[in-house]
């Protein structure tokens, strides 16, 4: 047998193993947090101060704002104000923990408590290989990129938009999208938030999926809405978040932060304001539906106060991750927020060390759905064939990272030292060879060989074997089983659907 055979034996072996990982990661290890009792103290009476005085816009809505008025809250037009406590009085019905199911119940998601899930990227227009280079997306590069999340065991969720679709009219790409995430993929999916009825369509086909009754009663969906920063939820979110929220299915409340422009330049004033949208969103949220899921969500990226651009992989968005899973933890709700985010435009240096700093700093943060931990480039502008299996090869990393130290009486090895004298070696012991498959972590992408292994291979940089490995998991895909009647559902649905918003009757 050659090295490349080997080495592709060894590959599938591994991969054999991966399908059976399991659906998400519960750690084992504390998180690290930057923020202590006096500084939470300073941070929620801010928040308090926030919406005490300054208040919370919430637009286009008069349904919402009687809600409000009808609760207590002080309304002034469009302006909700709110006496302190308030909100966190409301925000207790939210669970702190529950599960996101899969059509497939063996890829169901827990979000919250120890689970750490991890997610693709959303919202990209742009895609990028090595060898067509940056282009615009297209439906078949979602329904390919799709295929490689549903393949890859480090990816715990199929995302929501995982790049747009621009080759179709926006007011019907949420049905394809939808219908890919369930047929192509049987892990879980987001929900669309870009118009009411968008969302009614994707919750409808959640129904025909996986049956009206479970979906009534259990939440399968799992969707951001993002405040438009500083204290305002514009009524294109507004409206997707009353919809998830009645039909019970999880809302994410993430204000999108650039730090400097949208909020002030400094951390403690960004987490003041983002507690503040997010205690008035969550609020509402559970005045719709007590006990609907929901989620503390952050996208905080400082900007250069020099070109204004967004930075990525900064400390201080780890910092600010580090403090906000604190302040989610006493509001007793799950923590989601950003992982391997970059500005470079290749899946090169700057991109690893980029990414791998947010995301290592994400995952010591304790965050419980990391989003966009795999694809970016750009900063979300496109999203990267090579880039989501180099970062799946990371998220795989951090999830033994946070499962913690093996002490059981099997890892302590006691008889590997009665059998190999001083002296020896442990290569040939029976403890290394019944556990070195799985002993140590062992990525698919990085190439651990010699020099001449590595040359004799093709001397392949890391995005060449990634370009290689896409190819490979495209052409070895099957797509996961599902019941004829139902996919006819879908099929019939989309279709019936796209007549009536060409035709007009959304």
């Amino acid at each position: 047998m050659s090295r490349r055979e080997g080495r592709s034996e060894r590959i599938r072996a591994r991969t054999a193993r991966q399908e059976l990982a399991a659906p998400f990661t519960i750690r084992r290890i504390g998180f690290v947090s930057l923020i202590d009792e006096e500084a939470v103290a300073i941070i929620e009476r801010n928040a308090d101060l926030i919406l005490d005085e300054i208040g919370m816009e919430f637009r286009g809505d008069a349904e919402t704002l009687d809600l409000f008025r009808k609760h207590g809250a002080r309304v002034d037009g469009q302006r909700v104000r709110f006496d302190p406590g308030w909100c966190r009085d409301k925000i207790r019905t939210a669970p702190s923990v529950f599960t996101q199911h899969a059509r497939n119940p063996a890829r169901s998601v827990q979000i919250g408590g120890e689970a750490q899930v991890y997610c693709p990227s959303f919202g990209p227009p742009f895609v990028h290989d090595i060898e067509k280079g940056r282009r615009y997306a297209t439906i078949q590069d979602f329904r390919d990129i799709t295929k490689l999340h549903h393949s890859l065991a480090a990816v715990n969720h199929s995302g929501g938009v995982v790049v747009e679709p621009v080759d179709l009219a926006v007011p019907v790409r949420h049905l394809h999208m939808a219908h890919t995430h369930l047929t192509l993929n049987d892990k879980p999916f987001m929900g669309a938030v870009t118009a009411p009825e968008r969302a009614r369509d994707t919750i409808e086909m959640c129904r025909l999926a996986m049956g009206a009754d479970f979906v009534d009663q259990n939440c399968v969906l799992y969707s951001v809405v993002n405040t438009n920063a500083p204290l305002v939820m514009d009524e294109t979110m507004l409206w997707a978040l009353k919809e998830y929220a009645r039909a019970g299915q999880c809302t994410v409340v993430s204000p999108f932060v650039l730090g400097g422009a949208m909020s002030p330049v400094s951390i403690a004033a960004t987490l003041a304001q983002v507690l503040a949208e997010v205690l008035a969103s969550v609020a509402l949220i559970q005045l719709i539906r007590p006990g609907a899921p929901a989620a503390f969500g952050t996208f905080f990226s400082p900007i250069s106060l020099k070109t204004g651009a967004p930075t990525f992989g900064t400390p201080e968005g780890t910092q600010f991750q580090m403090c906000a899973k604190t302040l989610a933890d006493r509001l007793g709700l799950p923590f989601h927020s950003v992982g391997a985010l970059t500005a470079s435009k290749v899946p090169d240096a700057q991109a690893g060390y980029e990414s791998q700093a947010q995301l290592m700093g994400a995952t010591m943060a304790g965050v419980n759905f990391i989003i966009h931990a795999t694809g970016c480039l750009e900063g979300l502008l496109t999203t990267g064939y090579e880039k989501i299996v180099m970062d799946a090869d990371r998220c795989s990393a951090m999830m033994r990272f946070v499962q913690g130290v093996d002490f059981s009486e099997a890892a302590q090895a006691m008889e590997a030292f009665q059998e190999v004298p001083p002296g020896g070696h442990f290569l040939g012991a029976t403890h290394t060879r019944e556990n070195f498959e799985t002993a140590f972590w062992m990525g698919e992408m990085s190439d651990n060989g010699t020099y001449e292994q590595w040359s004799a291979e093709g001397a392949l940089w890391e995005h060449e074997r990634a370009s290689l490995r896409v190819k490979k998991l495209l052409a070895d895909y099957q797509p996961p089983a599902m019941d004829e009647a139902i996919r006819d559902s879908l099929d019939d649905f989309v279709a019936r659907r796209t007549r009536e918003i060409e035709g007009g009757r959304a």
